[in-house]
């Protein structure tokens, strides 16, 4: 698709010629001698790009910008002027300008520089629609009294600088709640810093929370920055902060208080502005009682509690959450959205989810992938928390013992985290390995676990 230049400048012999030169090279372009006549064009046509000469007569090209970004006009403009100076591409720059072309005018220089500019705002374009894809997928679907509670006390809290302590199985949503509580408080356009404090070794989260100094220990080559850090001005979210070491725990301990820290190995105090939330699927006064977590930490975290329900408490969100699982993975098959009938909706209602949203979420994903009609029907779902026969053919189908190894290990890790409710913790204690190894198995398995 050609992309369309509009050329304004008051000489006609240079608005032909960049005419010439521009539409040999595949560009549509539309000429302007005035700035008055480009903003009527504006109004009127699609233009992808500007090419505006500074020098006019009547409105100069710098007030012509100023009123075509006082208008909302987000068309990339590149400035041309025979009368260079570092002052007119200062306001040319403030007032939106994405270059500065001067003239006389060379026709590769502005080739390159038209090149630049679109693919830049073909980049922007991009990220609009990645952000707006990803508000989308972070969305909270439900409208029952358990979801709309919990969107009434983010809507309360948000605003706030407060620390908030999430609560609820895992599952559950805790990280949606996160998103949801920075995307509506006044850090919006900060980053978002996320940390699973039980997928990090003990001896590594110091460093990944407030970083380290060049040979801090064996492997630090360079300075890294900790995630306190990269979160400046934004929110950071330590979630699974019940599995987090007592050590670190007393390092976190003054950050509300003082935000202010040192790196591992590191003299100089570093100032941050940073709002903390926290989510465990943990009872932290248990843990509190049994010695495994600071009672002061805990204080300081729970200034604001959000509890976030089960699915079974909120099983009549289940047809609309199923439906938008539908539309999430339909493109896994070609991008036809499959139909779920109501028998099938109604066996699914019927199910206690012990793995909550994420259990629901998994097993759409399979449907969707393993149906091979259009439609999703109760005949088509399996006895939830069982495996096919298929799957047991299909470890007998390998040659080597490696990849039937690697396939049952994926089985044997997704069977138990289903049967544990998804609780990491619980699942390690029952098949007897490490959290940090079961992570680091989950990981390299392709397992997911939301």
């Amino acid at each position: 698709m050609k992309h369309t230049i509009l050329i304004v400048d008051d000489e006609e012999n240079i608005r032909f010629s960049l005419k010439g030169g521009l539409e040999d090279e595949g560009y549509n372009t539309i000429l302007a001698g005035s700035g008055e006549e480009a903003l009527k064009l504006v109004e009127k046509q699609d233009v992808d790009l500007i090419l505006l000469d500074i020098w006019m007569p009547g409105r100069d090209g710098l007030q012509i910008l100023e009123e075509l970004k006082n208008n909302g006009s987000t068309v990339p403009v590149i400035i041309m002027t025979g009368h260079g100076s570092i002052d007119n591409a200062v306001r040319a720059t403030r007032l939106g300008a994405l270059d500065f072309i001067e003239k006389p005018l060379d026709l590769n220089k502005i080739i390159i520089t038209l090149n630049n500019t679109l693919l830049l705002k073909a980049l922007e374009e991009e990220n609009a629609l990645l952000r707006k894809k990803t508000e989308k997928d972070d969305e909270m679907i439900g409208n029952s009294p358990a979801i709309r509670k919990l969107k009434e006390q983010i809507d309360m809290a948000a605003p706030s600088d407060a620390w908030v302590l999430i609560l609820g199985e895992n599952g559950t949503g805790k990280e949606l709640v996160a998103r949801r509580l920075h995307k509506k408080s006044a850090r919006e356009k900060g980053p978002f810093v996320e940390v699973n404090c039980a997928a990090i070794p003990e001896e590594l989260i110091e460093s990944e929370l407030f970083g380290h100094e060049k040979g801090a220990f064996t492997g630090a080559t360079e300075r890294k920055r900790g995630k306190f850090d990269l979160a400046h001005y934004g929110t950071l979210f330590l979630d699974e902060i019940g599995d987090m070491s007592m050590p670190t725990q007393a390092k976190i301990l003054r950050i509300p208080q003082e935000q202010r820290f040192e790196r591992v190995r590191g003299s100089q105090t570093i100032q941050v502005n940073v709002r903390v939330l926290t989510a465990t699927n943990k009872d932290l006064e248990k843990e509190i009682g049994e010695g495994r977590f600071r009672q002061d930490l805990y204080y300081r975290l729970n200034v604001i509690p959000i509890n976030v329900p089960r699915l079974i408490e909120r099983k009549e969100d289940i047809p609309e959450l199923a439906e938008h699982f539908l539309k999430l993975f339909s493109p896994l098959k070609g991008g036809m959205k499959k139909n779920i009938t109501d028998g099938a909706i109604k066996k699914l209602m019927q199910h206690d989810w012990p793995g909550n949203v994420r259990e629901l979420k998994n097993i759409i994903e399979r449907l969707v992938i393993m149906t091979p009609g259009d439609t999703i029907t109760a005949d088509d779902i399996l006895p939830l928390g069982t495996r096919s026969s298929s799957e047991i053919d299909k470890l007998l189908s390998f040659e080597q013992l490696k990849d039937a190894r690697a396939e049952f290990e994926k089985i044997f890790i997704e069977n138990k985290l289903r049967q544990c409710g998804f609780n990491i913790s619980k699942t390690a204690d029952v098949i007897g390995v490490e959290r940090s190894n079961l992570h680091r198995k989950i990981k390299g398995l392709g397992i997911d676990v939301g």
